[in-house]
């Protein structure tokens, strides 16, 4: 379990990393098509579809941090007014609910995948595959998050009591 949690630890601080320089990185596309067509009066072909691309990208891996490190909002009013077994059965089926649901990105995405890979983005040359690629790796990466969270209220340490902290 501590190697799962040093592993998955590091993930998380390496995908955090990625989805703010991804952030950046739009932040400048976007400036730059703004002053491409206000100022130039000729905007960037590509920097739409790159911004698109980028938030597919960096949106949906902070969205796999999210499951691991706790962040996305809950509603625990239920979750507190029970007793603790019935509140670490709760928080089980919820990491279960959203493991399941990371399945499915990981499932459909890679369908959707390999379903675009040959379709090109005209303004950037890449594959739409690949502009889609971050679906299915943020599901197999929500997919693992989750099963951690299962294992360790599993085990008697509640991810969500250490959020709390």
């Amino acid at each position: 379990m501590k190697n799962l949690a040093i592993i998955t630890q590091w993930a998380s601080n390496l995908l955090i990393g990625l989805a703010g320089l991804g952030l950046v990185a739009m932040t400048v596309i976007i400036s730059w098509q703004v002053f491409g067509r206000f100022v130039l009066n000729s905007s960037p072909s590509w920097s739409e579809q790159a911004a698109l691309t980028l938030m597919i990208w960096f949106v949906t891996l902070a969205a796999a941090v999210g499951v691991r490190e706790g962040f996305h909002i809950r509603i625990t009013m239920l979750e507190d007014s029970v007793g603790p077994r019935a509140r670490k059965a709760m928080r089980v089926l919820a990491d279960l609910v959203v493991g399941a649901i990371g399945a499915a990105m990981l499932y459909w995405g890679g369908d959707l995948v390999a379903r675009t890979w040959g379709h090109v983005i005209p303004s950037l040359g890449l594959s739409r595959g690949f502009a889609y690629l971050g679906l299915p790796l943020a599901g197999g990466l929500i997919v693992v998050f989750a099963l951690e969270r299962v294992l360790l209220e599993l085990s008697g340490q509640s991810a969500a009591d250490k959020e709390m902290a």
